[in-house]
């Protein structure tokens, strides 16, 4: 553990102030009730860790879904997509093994030839590293927008306890100058350590889970450290945030690390979209922020942090600008995408996601 001298270097903020000029969600309209996943493999339809999940349809996977995200993104912006300097896709379920998601999202968005653009991993966390580079690109004037995306289309084995959880969607944030923001990032930090928590190796179709492991020294030490590190090193408590928004896993861990960071429920309710859309991976705090951001007033403080398998967390601290009251309305809100809903059966969930091996 380093010192805290150690932990005010460590926290960053960009040469030029940075922002969010435009965010975007995208959750797909299926959705898979627990009880319909515990009637299949338990005989009955008992509760589950989430009340349904969002499930891709047949004709999207992480790349359609990151579109949809950066057109809402654009639209909030209210940018060419020229400008934009890179884009950059945070997922675990990229539709190719060899063949970058990122090259597809800039052009059927109509980004320039002349650009950044490429894939990155790291579990649940692959789409706030992706912000975190914008957040680099853009703070270091190599350009000046920048446009990160976590997207999943997550993987649970069939009967496993992931597969109540795993689920699709994410988000899209366009980082830009701070005097163009509907929200500035006032300071970010990140923690890391190897703690195998959560797997999967190259040919092998479903992840490997650590079970009970993925609580104590997982999630929790690396999303409690994250946090804590960053409101301690900018001298801030909970009571000086409106919102906080951790990785929801489930409905119970962000509640958890919350209140043991000192958070009311109050200021974690707004972003907790897991109960209803389950666990998106790359995109479940980031689709969270979005959440907030459709409903916070100018000055509003935000906290979130983010966790991905491996492990790792990264956290930031916003402040909402003036600027967001009249933007957020240019593009469907999240809760606009949650209402949208069309339940499924298991069977058609099994076709949806390719549970059934053909050949």
């Amino acid at each position: 553990m380093t010192d805290s001298v150690s932990h005010n270097n460590l926290v960053n903020k960009p040469a030029r102030a940075v922002g969010i000029v435009g965010y975007g969600a995208y959750i797909p309209r299926y959705r898979l009730p627990g009880t319909e996943i515990s009637r299949v493999w338990k005989g009955e339809p008992l509760p589950g860790p989430v009340i349904e999940k969002a499930v891709a349809g047949l004709d999207e996977d992480v790349i359609t879904m990151s579109i949809e995200a950066a057109r809402n993104a654009l639209a909030r912006a209210g940018i060419d997509a020229r400008l934009l300097r890179a884009v950059w896709v945070g997922s675990e379920s990229h539709p190719y093994a060899v063949k970058p998601s990122g090259t597809i999202v800039a052009e059927a968005i109509g980004a320039s030839e002349h650009i950044q653009a490429g894939d990155w991993e790291f579990a649940c966390k692959a789409g706030t590293e992706a912000f975190v580079a914008a957040m680099g690109l853009v703070g270091s004037q190599m350009g000046d927008y920048a446009l990160a995306i976590g997207m999943d289309t997550a993987q649970g084995k069939p009967g496993d306890a992931l597969e109540y959880t795993a689920s699709s969607g994410g988000a899209a944030f366009i980082i830009g100058p701070a005097e163009e923001s509907l929200a500035t990032v006032d300071a970010h930090y990140s923690y890391v350590t190897d703690t195998p928590d959560f797997w999967r190796r190259a040919h092998q179709k479903y992840p490997e889970h650590g079970q009970r492991f993925t609580g104590e020294p997982a999630y929790f030490d690396h999303t409690l450290s994250a946090a804590s590190t960053l409101m301690e090193v900018e001298g801030m408590n909970p009571e000086d945030f409106k919102y906080a928004v951790f990785h929801q896993p489930n409905e119970k861990f962000p509640v958890r690390v919350g209140k043991q960071l000192g958070f009311k429920p109050e200021q974690i309710k707004a972003g907790l979209l897991s109960p209803v859309i389950g666990n998106t991976y790359a995109g479940a705090s980031l689709v969270g922020l979005t959440a907030v951001l459709d409903i916070a007033e100018p000055g509003d403080r935000i906290l979130i942090t983010s966790y991905g398998s491996g492990a790792g967390s990264d956290a930031f601290i916003f402040t909402t600008q003036d600027a967001l009251i009249e933007r957020r309305n240019a593009a469907l809100a999240t809760q606009d995408y949650i209402a949208r809903r069309t339940e499924i059966d298991y069977a058609t969930y099994t076709r949806f996601r390719n549970k059934i091996a053909m050949r």
